[in-house]
Formats: structure tokens, sequence, C-alpha cells
């Protein structure tokens, strides 16, 4: 396996990979990879790692590659944030972490997970040891995007920009997993460049189903409260069901961490991060399904108003408008049912 091979899980971001593949040979000492979720940025970080950790330039074949690119290497240490954000308390374990000296060779790699979430504090606390970290310490941060709070600590990293994945490359990556080509297509509009949740929506079945419930509502509204509750209610339940391929996955994951730690003892603190990312990755898959059934609902008022069908075209666009208004709330954690409701009774029926 070449250098090259080590990237192959990175889909669609060549640019980013040839950037991180030309850093190998004198790597500076932090590197920020930026773009949305599921763009590789958590596959391109373990292989470069792997690339810096390993005496061959990252061969991909070595003991140091296979443990890498598995996140189980000892000196390569991803973080997850265990709250709402990155606190203070976990900025002072980074920079004792980091303080620290390699566990086998001469160099360790710290992986620090969505940075965008970055307490002001947190990040104040962390600028000076990501800025100037001991020579045997490399930061590669990861973020959806770069907020205030983290613009200083950019500054200090050579920034590398990751895309949403192309919706073609989507496609033949679900294909060539085994996927049928409609159904790749269906699951890529609705991934909208997130590779990690098309892989997920893949397996699931009722995923053509949910979107066009979201669709048909506005054939259904009539201005009648009851209406709009058994349409909330039914949509909610589509959304707990949508969470069944990510439990079994997860389930899968917990199986291995305890074969692992019946073979190799375990980490302390191990379970309860994978525990604490299981539940973020259940808030946010919600959260994402929400947006993408918020997306088709405003597609079926954006049909109309394209075959000039609407009766009251100004009445469509403000629809389209509220819709939009309702997707953008969902990043402020709204009671979901009340939000729901009350865009319902909103909306205009067609």
């Amino acid at each position: 396996m070449t250098t090259d091979d080590l990237f192959a899980a990175v889909v669609g971001q060549d640019q980013a990979v040839a950037k991180l593949r030309d850093a190998v040979a004198a790597p500076v000492h932090a590197y920020l990879l930026a773009g949305p979720p599921g763009s590789g940025k958590r596959e391109a970080a373990r292989a470069f790692a792997a690339a810096l950790l390993c005496a061959h330039g990252g061969d991909g074949t070595c003991r140091d590659c296979r443990l890498a690119l598995a996140g189980e290497h000892p000196d390569v240490r991803e973080i997850e944030r265990t709250g709402a954000a990155i606190s203070i308390e976990q900025a002072r374990e980074i920079t004792t972490v980091a303080s620290r000296t390699p566990v086998e060779g001469d160099r360790k790699v710290l992986i620090l997970h969505e940075f965008h979430l970055v307490r002001d504090d947190a990040a104040a606390a962390l600028l000076k040891t990501i800025e100037e970290p001991p020579a045997s310490t490399v930061f590669v941060i990861l973020a959806d995007d770069v907020p205030p709070e983290l613009i200083t600590i950019a500054s200090r990293c050579s920034r590398i920009d990751f895309r949403p994945v192309p919706h073609d490359l989507v496609v033949a990556a679900l294909v060539a997993e085994g996927s049928d080509p409609e159904a790749a297509a269906l699951v890529a509009d609705a991934a909208a460049g997130d590779l990690d949740r098309a892989r997920l929506l893949a397996s699931d079945p009722s995923l053509a189903a949910r979107r066009d419930a979201f669709h048909r509502l506005p054939t259904r509204l009539d201005g009648h409260g009851a209406t709009v509750m058994a349409a909330t209610d039914e949509l909610l339940g589509l959304i707990d069901g949508a969470a069944e391929p990510l439990k079994q996955r997860h389930s899968v994951e917990d199986a291995e961490l305890d074969r692992r730690a019946a073979q190799f003892g375990e980490r302390r603190g191990e379970r309860k991060e994978v525990e604490d990312r299981h539940k973020r990755e259940l808030r946010r898959h919600r959260t994402d399904e929400l947006k993408s059934g918020l997306v088709s609902l405003a597609a079926a008022y954006r049909d109309r108003l394209a075959d000039d069908t609407l009766p009251d075209a100004a009445g469509g666009v403000a629809a389209v408008r509220m819709v939009h208004d309702a997707i953008e709330a969902l990043d402020r954690n709204p009671n979901e049912r009340l939000m729901l409701e009350s865009l319902l009774l909103r909306l205009p029926p067609i």
C-alpha cells in the first residue's frame, strides 16, 4: 500500500489529500481541517497521523499505519468533546496530554474533533499550547467551520479545506458498496454531500416514505389543530424510526469495544467517550433527518410555484421562507413538537 492508498477512504477531496500528503515529509506543529460533516475529515486525519508515525512515510501495511487508521495507536490520541462544547476543563486535559512524551516513537498526534464547538475560555487556554506545542506533538484539529472564537487558533495552523462530497461521487461510493444505482441517487440527494450520512441512509428502507410524507404535507393541511397534531405525531414517529440503522451500528461498535477490552484491557474513560459519542451522533442524526424532511416540505411549495399551479403565489413564497426559518431554528435545539406544530399551523394548504 502506498501513501496514496492510505487516503483511499477520503472521497472527493483530492486537493486536501494532496496537501496532507505533501506535508508528511516536513510537518508543522498544527493543522486545521475545516469542512462540513461527512466530508472525510476524520478519515483524512487518521491517514495523516498514520503517515506521520510510519517509519516508511506511510506504507499502509505496517503496525503503525494499521493501528492509526483503526484509531487504536497509542501515539495517536483522538479527543472528542464531553459536553455541548469543549470546556476549559477539557482544554486543560488537552494541554496535559500534549505535554506528555510519546508512548512508543518520537512523535505523537493529537486529533481534536468538532473544534468549532469550543468555548471562548477553552480556546484562549489552548492557544499557547497549539501555537507552541512540544517538538514531539502535532495537532490535527477538525472543525465544521471557523467561528469567531476559533479565528486566532486557526491563524496559528496550516489550514486545509474540505468541501461537501460531490453528488456523483457519493452515488459512485454507494454503488461500489453494493447499493442499487437508483436508490443510491435518492440517498445522495438526501445526504447533501455528507458521505457518512449517505452510508447510514443507504441501510434505511424507510427513507423514501419519510421524504414523501414531508412532501405531501401541504395537501393534508386544512387549518385545523387536530390535523396538525396528527401530522406532527406521524412525522416525529418517522423520525424516531429513522434512528434504527444508527442504533444497530452503535451495537456493533459496543460489541467490538467489549471484545477489545476482554483481549487487551480498556483505556480509562474509553467507554464513557464512546457512550457520549453515540448520544451526540443520535442527536445529530435526528436533527439532520428533521432538516432533510423540511427541505422536502419546502420543495413541495417550490414545485407548485415553478409550474404555476399555486393559487396564491405570494403565500407559497412565504411558506418556503417559513420552512427555511424552521430549518435554521433547529440549530438552536428547539422543542421539536412545538416548532413543527407552530409551522404547520401557519403554512397554507395546497
